[in-house]
């Protein structure tokens, strides 16, 4: 049951013309919810639990404590509501010993206190694993349950399970396995209600059936199925999505008279030095090499890497000074096969450049006449290759056209194509949606009326022309972000003023019937540009905000102090729901982009309200926490960023628009 199946089956309801998305909460953060940790604090207050490591693995053993010294509130992670989520997965690794034949044990349950009712909870015996939940209210509930057979667990050895509940669907995938189905009869409630409720892990709330095993990882994932996260996985039997602070690293030696916040067993031997034999007699057992800094693992004859050093972003460090015709305010950075890569500068004044990486730096390789153009966009149709420009102002002759480029073989250089009739143009996005080829233009204002139309122009392959083929109304628009989920084609528009204020809805369209048709609406204040990007199965969409403004009120300077907001897909929920908000100083542009196996954010701040020398940030992705600043860069004036690989490393672009300098910056990685 996949992320991407259950959007196709939401989404299905849309194809009704005109119509939006609703307002929804849910009751608690659609991300993952390590009960685990909830239960057993990192501090060592949870008598009786203890870790150990098998088979090179460390687990909490928790058949010592208490039942109810490993238990809390449900409130305290259902804070919004007191509704269990209708669409949920769990995920639990554990290593179970071997039961006696009509023994159960429970991992975890939900039990309503004040009358002992077992609400919601997840056992299983020798042959099946039985997942528990009330349907009904009041006297006339019952105890419904859902049963698996088969998953081999007393195998004495590691398992990851996911199971996965969807209305009247509840899946179990064992170790990244095929999954098992079963559509019964009496579907998970809509509503069941937790008020009053506590979470126990490893029992019912009394030491009968209390878990003997060892637990690694047990997750709630509100909204969605978690398989999609862990699957394909090199070591199934560990997929892992979130485990206990104490399970992520050895817990040190005790100094002075201090002893260890937790019991701690290991049959672990990690050997030093060159490389040793692997035989059956150094089955399981590691062997660190100082010198590569790699943790290996004997298996079976073959030493196997399972901890590597990774690439990371140790610092940023200024590579190039770009001198450009004018002030940019916005730059494009694309490969053409065989010639090679390219920045184009959307300059101020009325000549634009495009520069070729040459021995390491970017040289001056095409002059373009622009008028005040504001961005580029590269793109490609079969063999073709295009740029097209957008011109703000119009030209000698008072008109208003923006231009699409071809880059000719023969001459290797881009020449003039395509004029399209523009209103104060501020972006261009290229797409294909079912192999046709679209372009969209953000047209700002005509005259002094910024509530105009935004055209969608479509390649005829007959004509070989870009012809007009919808127009969408929109409000000094400033930017469109094209994207997919699935089978659905997205296009996101940046709306930064209406004639009167910068506070105004921006709009998420969804192709439909062969338009775009409105999706959900975002209030935004001044609204300049959107990034969406993926990190796994999640699918986040930001916006930069700008300022606020509106004719009435005096302009404050605080008022480009404001915060931009993240938002992440919901699919249950079939809308985009706020993730971060991240405080900004008239922030102009995001740029998503990775290093080695970690995922940042640079924002293009552009001035605070007394000054364009403002530091923009880069932002990593820490999980939970969101994304963390962790560099500032001097910027002047920052307008936009690109980012782009060569053989030599990555680095980051962005041009100014108060001066004639872009900067190339090379990102450090250790």
């Amino acid at each position: 049951m996949s992320v991407l199946l259950t959007l196709c089956v939401v989404l299905l309801p849309l194809a009704t013309p005109g119509r939006g998305a609703g307002r929804w909460g849910p009751c608690t953060d659609l991300r993952p919810l390590d009960i685990l940790a909830e239960a057993v604090p990192p501090d060592g207050t949870a008598v009786g639990v203890r870790v150990t490591q098998v088979q090179g693995v460390r687990g909490l053993q928790l058949s010592a404590a208490a039942p109810h010294d490993l238990s809390f509130p449900a409130s305290r992670i259902f804070f919004r509501c007191d509704l269990f989520p209708e669409e949920f997965s769990i995920v639990v690794t554990l290593k179970v010993p071997s039961l006696p034949a009509k023994k159960n044990e429970y991992l975890f349950t939900v039990v309503a206190e004040e009358r002992d009712s077992l609400l919601l909870g997840l056992r299983y015996s020798p042959a099946q694993l039985h997942f528990l939940f009330l349907r009904g209210a009041g006297a006339r509930a019952w105890q419904a349950r859902v049963s698996f057979r088969g998953p081999a667990l007393t195998d004495g050895r590691w398992h990851t399970l996911v199971l996965a509940v969807s209305e009247g669907s509840f899946s179990l995938t064992t170790d990244c396995g095929l999954p098992v189905d079963i559509m019964a009869d009496m579907p998970f409630p809509a509503t069941l209600s937790v008020q009053g409720a506590r979470f126990f892990i490893g029992s019912r709330r009394r030491t009968k059936g209390q878990f003997t095993g060892l637990v690694r990882q047990l997750v709630l994932l509100p909204g969605s199925d978690a398989t999609p996260r862990l699957c394909p996985c090199r070591n199934p039997e560990l997929a892992l999505l979130s485990i206990p602070p104490i399970l992520r690293g050895l817990t040190g030696r005790p100094e002075d008279n201090e002893v260890l916040k937790y019991p701690y067993e290991a049959d672990m031997k990690v050997t030093l030095g060159s490389r040793p034999p692997c035989t059956k007699a150094e089955d399981a057992q590691f062997w660190f090499d100082a010198g590569r800094k790699g943790l290996y693992l004997c298996v079976g004859s073959e030493w196997v890497s399972v901890l590597a050093a990774k690439e990371r972003l140790d610092y940023v460090e200024e590579h190039q000074s770009l001198f450009t015709n004018a002030e940019t305010l916005g730059i494009e950075v694309f490969v053409i096969p065989e010639a090679g890569l390219f920045v184009a500068t959307a300059n101020r004044k009325t000549t634009s450049a495009i520069y070729k990486w040459t021995d390491g730096k970017f040289s001056s390789y095409q002059d373009i006449p622009t008028h005040q153009a504001q961005s580029w966009r590269h793109f490609t149709i079969g063999k073709k290759i295009f740029l097209v420009v957008a011109n703000f102002e119009p030209n000698e002759k008072g008109q208003e056209f923006s231009v699409i480029y071809k880059w000719s073989q023969r001459r290797l250089r881009f020449t003039p194509y395509q004029r399209v009739l523009t209103h104060s143009a501020r972006d261009w996005e290229a797409f294909e949606v079912a192999g046709e080829h679209f372009l969209a233009v953000a047209n700002h204002r005509e005259g002094d009326n910024h509530n105009i139309n935004s055209v969608v122009y479509k390649w005829n392959p007959g004509t070989r022309l870009f012809e007009a083929n919808q127009t969408i109304a929109t409000s000094g628009a400033y930017d469109w972000e094209f994207f997919t989920v699935g089978p659905y084609a997205f296009l996101a528009v940046a709306n930064a003023f209406n004639g009167t204020s910068t506070r105004l809805h921006s709009h998420l369209y969804v192709r439909l019937g062969g338009s775009f048709q409105i999706f959900q609406s975002f209030l935004t204040f001044g609204a300049t540009d959107w990034e969406v990007f993926h990190i796994g199965e999640r699918v986040f969409l930001a916006v930069a905000n700008s300022h606020r403004y509106d004719v009435e009120m005096q302009v404050q300077n605080d008022s480009y102090v404001i915060n931009s907001v993240i938002y992440e897909l919901n699919v249950t929920a079939q809308t985009f729901v706020r993730f971060q908000e991240i405080r900004t100083c008239s922030a102009l542009d995001w740029e998503f982009f990775s290093v080695g196996e970690d995922y940042f954010l640079v924002v293009a701040n552009s001035f605070d309200g007394n000054t364009f020398s403002v530091n923009s940030i880069i932002y990593r992705w820490q999980g939970y926490e969101g994304f963390v600043a962790v560099h500032s860069l001097p910027t002047f004036g920052c307008r936009d960023w690109e980012t782009f690989r060569t053989a030599a490393g990555s680095y980051l672009v962005y041009s100014s628009a108060k001066e004639p300098l872009s900067r190339v910056l090379k990102l450090r990685t250790g």
